[in-house]
């Protein structure tokens, strides 16, 4: 929906002109280009990468594989490809911050190209994603931007992520790959990138635990210093950018006295001389092409900041000097590049503005919507508004009219700052005897959504034949066309009844186990439906997906036990928990403080993230701590060590979680699952057997246990491949007259995913001490 006052006030609070041009003409300093190349959104080295472009004016990219959509979610419960969707969006304003330009090696949510999960392994990440199709698309991304200069972030050494391995492999063999001009990867132009570099310093921290020791620094790009214009420093507009990543927890504070430099490590060269700086042996600017004209006026507009007119009148002439410059096809990108800035100073410089706003935010493929421009003609001499639109969109008289337009792409392969793709507006100045054109996004870009297409929820469900519940209310809302009749696709023996709000599905009662795909069609048609992907630091986004519901019919065995669930709103267990037939409750904050409101139930859960995201719930642990000893079984799923859990404090007993977490996990969700004992968790009420392990999503588990007190005994033994086996991933002791069972497995995953042993376990792990 379009913006309220508030908003656009906000927004335009944090956009002062003049920080704007400063930025906008250090983009001139120079021709030459740095790639930055990572695995997942929030690899990029944004401290080093700020330093480079608002400094040295170095046009900056980065080519990234995946979505991340096997990461962490600290804001909500988007998942898989929803997460892709979320942290994509994120990434983009982390780019705006940076003046990055992005390229995504993966390009749809079905791309094999995936963020699967952790790996440890660079091969196997190559061969999951498959090594030709990974190669071809990065030779695509290098051919296209050109840079002169490819960086990863991360080595490749053992006790590193395997994507991240995978990904700086693949930057040594794309080098010759993308100037080779008998490769059958990619049609485009070959291009030689003139240098490698390598991180000279280690990757090892929380997450992951480097091997060898990094190589020798070559170069060191220094980034302590401050930006002269903002007073903020490198570091600072760097975190800027990496404070997006909020479904990661990005972005910190960095004292004063705590920025640091980057040391890197020359791999390869294609240029000659020795390497004392990043600019050695390459055209540092227009005047090394032979454009001298065009640089000289280019280092006047630089000069004469904060003088606009003067600003102005020097960048129309560059401008100027640069409309019938010749200069070798291999180097015509950085003129055009040159021009687009040189169009944004211009601009800027002027004080021209130009707000786009559609009335309607969410259009179907032949909708119509209006279109108001807000504009501010500044110091041009002219100016004109018009509007650059893609297939199935056409210009009216008052807006836009789509005819058969194709769905808003959630997965966008290339974003460019400052350079939107349609649906966008355009602004074309004369300033000086000079026009130019440049790319204004709308306010909130218009979402085509699907023709046909309702909301269904849920999107997945379990029954449980231990308990009585044999139906299901599937609630369809939103209905487009809303005049559409709703039918379902069901098995043969299932009875579907619409109602008011959808339909209402009965199951037979002496249903067998296995999984079910229900159907929603609109006037006979397959319908999709669409899941919104909104917050306030992104713009936001819409994932299709056919409009189905999974069911899986699972066959637990239920404990007796009233069981209240403490939540940090990373996880959806209570909601699987009463899906399949659990008495649960969720516990309020009112609740925590009161041993009466405790008492009432036989079991606690506490959710994944919680000590971090539940306000109080680390200080109220003491009289959870009673409430166990007095009999009460408490349930904790896994959590980072950074989420407030401290190893003394939280748990009754002793219990420390491993890190860095790379050594600390099973991430093949296949691997064998070893008994260490026989214990009632694993046999009472339902016995665990090797079914209960198949067809797992993911990984296994993830922050593990590394040391614990004498009280905990392991229940389970596994590994990766050529790994020692863990012991930590499910531990339980008897505290007083209950018990503490602390899980890292991902069982909330594997729900999410319908497994039905994950059910099976949970309900194990519920269980009352006997």
């Amino acid at each position: 929906m379009p913006l309220t006052d508030q908003t656009r006030i906000a927004r335009e609070q944090l956009q002062p002109r003049i920080i704007g041009l400063w930025r906008a003409l250090t983009s001139l300093k120079t021709i030459v280009s740095f790639m930055n190349t990572g695995a997942h959104p929030d690899d990029e080295i944004s401290e080093m990468l700020a330093a480079m472009r608002y400094r040295d004016g170095i046009d900056i990219s980065y080519a990234c594989s995946t979505r991340g959509e096997g990461g962490q979610n600290d804001i909500g419960t988007e998942a898989t490809e929803a997460l892709g969707v979320l942290r994509t969006a994120e990434m983009e304003r982390a780019c705006d911050i940076l003046d990055l330009r992005m390229y995504w090696l993966s390009t749809s949510p079905n791309d094999a190209i995936f963020d699967f999960g952790f790996s440890k392994s660079g091969i196997e990440t190559m061969g999951k994603w498959g090594r030709e199709r990974t190669l071809a698309r990065f030779v695509d991304i290098l051919r296209t931007e050109k840079p002169d200069i490819i960086c990863p972030t991360f080595l490749d050494i053992s006790g590193q992520h395997g994507h991240h391995r995978a990904m700086t492999e693949a930057a040594h063999l794309v080098m010759a790959l993308a100037a080779d001009p008998d490769y059958k990867g990619s049609d485009l132009p070959p291009w030689q990138v003139k240098k490698l570099y390598l991180p000279a310093w280690s990757g090892a921290g929380q997450a992951y635990d480097d091997d060898a020791p990094p190589p020798p620094a070559t170069l060191t790009i220094e980034a302590k210093d401050t930006d002269p214009v903002t007073g903020w420093s490198y570091a600072h507009i760097g975190q800027q950018s990496r404070a997006f990543h909020r479904t990661q927890a990005m972005g910190k504070w960095v004292p004063v006295g705590q920025e640091r430099d980057w040391p890197l490590h020359l791999v390869e060269s294609h240029v000659d001389g020795p390497d004392d700086t990043l600019f050695s042996g390459l055209s540092n600017d227009l005047g090394a092409l032979g454009l001298s004209e065009a640089q000289t006026h280019i280092d006047a507009a630089c000069a004469a900041f904060p003088d606009f007119d003067s600003v102005l009148k020097h960048a129309s002439s560059a401008y100027k000097a640069l409309e019938n410059a010749s200069v070798s096809n291999e180097l015509a990108h950085k003129i055009e590049r040159k021009r687009e800035q040189l169009a944004h100073v211009i601009r800027l410089a002027a004080g021209a503005q130009l707000t786009a706003r559609a009335s309607k935010t969410n259009l179907r493929s032949n909708d119509n919507t209006a279109i108001e421009f807000e504009l501010r003609q500044g110091a041009a001499d002219n100016c004109e508004t018009s509007l650059s639109l893609p297939g199935g969109w056409r210009a009216t008289d008052n807006g836009v009219a789509l005819n058969g337009a194709a769905l808003t792409d959630p997965y966008p392969p290339v974003y460019l700052p400052g350079e939107p793709q349609a649906p966008c507006a355009l602004l074309t100045l004369e300033t000086h005897g000079v026009k130019t054109e440049t790319r204004i996004p709308f306010e909130v870009t218009p979402l085509v959504l699907p023709d046909q297409a309702a909301d269904i929820a849920p999107l997945a469900d379990v029954v449980n034949r231990h308990a009585e519940r044999r139906s299901i209310k599937l609630h369809v809302s939103n209905i487009a066309p809303a005049d559409s009749q709703a039918t379902l696709q069901t098995p043969d023996e299932w009875r579907a009844t619409q109602n008011q709000s959808g339909f209402d599905l009965d199951l037979p009662d002496d249903i067998a186990t296995g999984r079910h795909t229900i159907a929603l069609r609109l006037n006979g048609n397959d319908a999709q439906t669409v899941r919104m992907i909104d917050y306030d630091h992104i713009e936001p986004r819409a994932l299709a997906r056919p409009a189905q519901m999974q069911v899986q019919v699972i066959d637990a065995e239920l404990p007796d036990v009233k069981v209240g669930y403490i939540g940090g709103g990373n996880d959806r267990i209570d909601y699987w928990l009463e899906r399949m037939g659990v008495d649960v409750t969720a516990i309020s904050d009112q609740d925590l403080q009161s041993d009466a409101q405790l008492e009432k139930f036989d079991t606690i859960v506490i959710g994944i993230f919680a000590m971090k995201f539940r306000k109080g719930l680390a200080e109220q642990m003491p009289r959870l701590h009673k409430w166990t000893h007095a009999g009460g079984t408490l349930l904790t799923l896994y959590h980072r060590p950074w989420d407030n859990w401290d190893k003394e404090t939280i748990p009754p007993e002793m219990l420390e979680i491993g890190q860095p977490s790379l050594r600390w996990r099973v991430t093949d969700e296949a691997s064998d699952v070893k008994y260490l004992c026989d214990h009632p968790l694993l046999t009472t009420p339902n016995k665990i057997g090797p079914q209960d392990w198949q067809d797992w999503h993911k990984e296994r588990g993830l922050y593990f246990a590394k040391a614990w007190a004498d009280a905990y005994q392991p229940l389970l033994e596994m590994s990766d491949p050529d790994e020692a086996p863990h012991k930590g991933a499910l531990l339980t002791a008897d505290i007083g007259k209950g018990r503490h069972t602390h899980c890292a497995l991902i069982l909330h995953h594997q729900m999410e995913k319908l497994v039905p042993g994950a059910f099976r376990l949970m309900a194990n792990l519920l269980a009352k001490r006997s």
